[in-house]
């Protein structure tokens, strides 16, 4: 046998060994999966990251890694959510992704379908109270992620994010909106969502019909996951949700990024069709308002951040900065 057929033969056979692995991920779900909390560990969390387009991968691949070098994450569950890619690009994929992790284990979780709900199913191999649950082209700074996890301890029942919305009303139209508030926010985005492990049991196995309608919603829209998730916590919560201020995240998606586009990732997510995404995202809270019977979102204000730092202005050269500059 020569060379090159001797290296085919072993890509196949890890090809098919990674795909096996893969299989079993995926398959890593279920209603029953209800764990007690007393069994889960609170020091640690589990790093959800959700992803899609192929041509984000090797952005997916740096965010996992990164994620996985932190000591206060347990494991990386990425969430392949495109049934379409080739099985050889998964494989090789998750081949990468083993390669990379040196830190908590990255697992490649190829999802049954291109459901958004699929998301939060509960799954078996997440072992820790808090799941924190992102997007694909989002980095954070570890000193951020650490903040944002001590916030989380300290209030356990509350959605804890970066990236925040609103709700309101249009009193012309009668209905309701999805909007941006300078001082107050009721929505905590997916780009960045820590949680209680508990709340992903409560979006996909709990409710009965009214809640099965609103995934119906999430999946008829292809958008709003994320806002059902905050219906579920404001409702068990009676409150809102907790914004924590980041020293530094890069929102590779952002249509605004001026700086090219090196991995692929503008104009790829929803929020890049602005104006109908906004649109859209107002039907689906309209929605759930219907289905609901009335309105659990709550208001918060205000930013947690890790240090409120020196106060004062000092002269530097020509200008007036934080003396702790």
């Amino acid at each position: 046998m020569g060379a090159y057929a001797v290296a085919i033969s072993f890509f196949l056979s890890l090809s098919i060994a990674l795909c096996l692995r893969i299989h079993a991920l995926s398959s890593d779900t279920t209603s029953a999966c209800h764990p007690h909390p007393r069994t889960l560990r609170s020091d640690q969390l589990t790093v959800l990251i959700n992803g899609y387009s192929e041509s984000r991968l090797p952005l997916l691949r740096s965010i996992a890694v990164s994620f996985s070098a932190s000591p206060l994450v347990s494991s990386v569950l990425v969430l392949w959510g495109n049934p379409s890619t080739p099985p050889l690009t998964l494989s090789q994929f998750a081949h990468n992704l083993s390669l990379s992790s040196w830190g908590a284990p990255i697992s490649l979780v190829p999802q049954l379908s291109s459901s958004l709900n699929a998301r939060f199913l509960p799954r078996s191999s997440i072992k820790t109270r808090a799941v924190l649950v992102c997007d694909d082209d989002v980095e954070v700074d570890p000193k951020t992620l650490e903040f944002a996890f001590k916030m989380w301890r300290g209030n356990p029942d509350r959605l804890i994010g970066v990236f925040v919305r609103s709700h309101d009303i249009d009193l012309t139209r009668k209905e309701w909106i999805y909007t941006v508030h300078p001082d107050k926010y009721s929505i905590v985005l997916t780009k960045f969502m820590m949680m209680k492990t508990e709340y992903l049991f409560k979006y996909s196995c709990e409710g009965g019909s009214p809640m099965r309608e609103m995934r119906r919603v999430v999946d008829e829209m292809r958008n709003c996951e994320d806002i059902l998730m905050n219906f579920v916590v404001a409702e068990e919560t009676n409150a809102g949700p907790l914004m924590v201020g980041a020293e530094r995240a890069r929102d590779w998606g952002d249509p605004r990024n001026e700086d090219g586009d090196a991995y692929g990732a503008r104009d790829v997510g929803l929020s890049s069709r602005r104006a109908e995404h906004r649109k859209r995202r107002g039907e689906c809270i309209m929605e759930f308002h219907r289905i609901w019977g009335k309105m659990p979102l709550r208001y918060s204000y205000g930013k947690l951040v890790s240090s409120v730092g020196e106060q004062g202005l000092c002269k530097k050269g020509s200008k007036l900065v934080p003396c702790d500059h």
